[in-house]
């Protein structure tokens, strides 16, 4: 049974686009309403502050009133005459006359309006104290309500009776503000706060678009990318397109740099990616030339014993010991073949590393011709090698670079014609000591040049035999193998017919003396 996948929700759905558009959306909504708001409470605010102090000396004319008191008490009368003429002249305005404890014992309200019988006196004495404005009193039509004020002292005979309390924003005020609200006065201002915020909203958008475009470039590139030529064609191609729009090779903008270094890093992945395809046909061809190579000693040693097994009673002592001795030849030649692919898989593997110690390279040449002797007094052969006088100790691995020196005279030996020479010279070159060895054979086949270090393949122009110690060319790999885990190469001076020339160098021991201004006449080691 299939298991259902759920859906992600919505918000995982969107891009980051339009995630960045929705949450500019809200946010600009937000700031919108609450800028409406604070905007409203400041002129709510500046409204109420203008008319406490514009009308800060009306409750004390009002107080300077005769009408309101006598000796003989309240005359609510002419209270209620006053306070309604009053409230006609200003509509604004609510009068009311309050006891020193906050009782209303005075006003002109009409019945029913008025909803508490007492007020908070502490606001009234805060605004007689000289308090900051605006100071909000107890709304008396009101139970909960509260607006600005202006209070004054009522006295009798020198004595304080009380205090008029004028209440500025009326409730006629207020039942005419709200009229103006609904009206178009109001509306016109929502409009244009709804205008510029779709304005705000639609620049917003504009921007995340050409933020987040190289962005979307950048995803579209890692789509459609998957190490091949031709996305790595077009990886390395748009950082030349964005510099033909003018666009800097240096930014601080983060997705923009970004983009530049995937860029950076298409190109080289497609890079690796062709070094690996190409080592990997490099190593089906060494597969197939080993094959080729080892098959051919092993059919000419099978075919050897399969003789001496069937005519065991009719060959002669001479053949027979002919026949054991091509076998042994070519069972020695599998052996060789084999050494050196395992020789050659152990350095490949990186498990190998140089052990350096500071040696002699003109003793070590002449071990190596040594063990070279016999075979090219053999293949009359002559060995010379052409040194600095005063050279200074080589920091290098000793076993190593007598493998590299013995597999180059052993290719040199077998190519060298008869009463040839190979002759290897050492000469100081700054910091390293430069070896070449040369012979005077047929030289390497100018299709070969190009891969003589990098594939098993036929080097002899004749095509009888290998530059590389066998067919398959293991020598050379081997060499260069070695010189690189020595942080050294080896190159091919060589023209086709006149012999080959191989070069290579190795470091200076640190703590040899430098002997570069004690070079003199050459010495010739036979």
């Amino acid at each position: 049974m299939i298991k259902a996948v759920p859906r992600p929700p919505l918000w995982r759905r969107l891009t980051l686009t339009q995630r960045l558009a929705a949450v500019f959306a809200v946010l600009l909504l937000a700031c919108s309403g609450a800028s409406a708001w604070l905007q409203v409470r400041a002129n709510v605010q500046h409204d109420a502050q203008t008319a406490q102090r514009l009308s800060m000396g009306l409750a004390q004319h009002i107080a300077d009133t005769s009408q309101l008191m006598d000796a003989a008490g309240l005359r609510r009368d002419a209270v209620r005459e006053l306070f309604d003429k009053l409230m006609a002249v200003n509509p604004n305005v609510e009068v009311y006359l309050v006891a020193p404890d906050g009782r209303i014992v005075g006003d002109a309200t009409p019945r029913g309006h008025m909803l508490r019988d007492r007020i908070d006196i502490a606001p009234v004495r805060r605004l007689l104290a000289g308090d900051p404005l605006p100071i909000y009193g107890d709304d008396p039509r009101s139970l909960t309500g509260h607006k600005v004020f202006n209070a004054a002292q009522l006295y009798v005979d020198g004595q304080p009776h009380g205090y008029v309390y004028v209440v500025l924003q009326s409730e006629a005020r207020d039942m005419l503000a709200a009229d103006v609200a609904v009206s178009s006065v109001l509306g016109t201002t929502l409009w244009s706060m709804a205008l510029v915020a779709l304005l705000c909203l639609l620049a917003g958008l504009a921007a995340f678009n050409l933020i987040t475009r190289p962005l979307r470039r950048l995803t579209a590139t890692l789509r459609d990318f998957d190490g091949d030529d031709a996305a790595a064609a077009t990886a390395l191609a748009r950082p030349g397109e964005q510099a033909a729009a003018g666009l800097a090779p240096y930014t601080r903008d983060e997705i923009a740099i970004l983009e530049q270094t995937f860029h950076q890093m298409a190109a080289r992945m497609a890079e690796q990616w062709r070094e690996l395809t190409r080592q990997d046909q490099q190593r089906r061809e060494l597969v197939a030339n080993i094959s080729h190579d080892l098959r051919t000693p092993l059919t000419s040693l099978h075919g050897y014993l399969e003789t001496l097994l069937l005519k065991e009673k009719t060959l002669s002592p001479q053949d027979r010991r002919r026949y054991l001795e091509v076998a042994l030849d070519q069972s020695r030649k599998v052996g060789r073949l084999a050494q050196a692919l395992f020789e050659l898989a152990r350095l490949e593997s990186g498990l190998i590393q140089p052990d350096t110690e500071a040696f002699s390279l003109p003793e070590l040449i002449q071990d190596v011709f040594q063990k070279f002797e016999l075979q090219a007094e053999a293949r009359r052969v002559h060995l010379s090698a052409l040194l600095d006088q005063d050279l200074p100790r080589v920091r290098a691995d000793l076993g190593m670079i007598e493998r590299v020196l013995t597999n180059l005279l052993d290719n040199a030996i077998r190519h060298s014609p008869a009463d040839g020479t190979v002759e290897v010279t050492v000469r100081r070159n700054g910091a390293r000591l430069e070896v070449r060895v040369a012979d005077q054979g047929p030289g390497v086949a100018k299709g070969l040049r190009d891969t003589l270090f990098t594939r098993a393949s036929v080097w002899s122009n004749a095509g009888a035999e290998s530059r590389g110690g066998e067919r398959g060319g293991l020598g050379l790999l081997t060499v260069r193998r070695i010189l690189q885990l020595h942080g050294n190469d080896i190159v091919l001076a060589t023209q086709e017919g006149v012999g080959a020339v191989f070069i290579f160098g190795l470091p200076v021991d640190p703590a040899a003396v430098d002997t570069t201004s004690m070079r003199a006449t050459p010495a010739r080691l036979h």
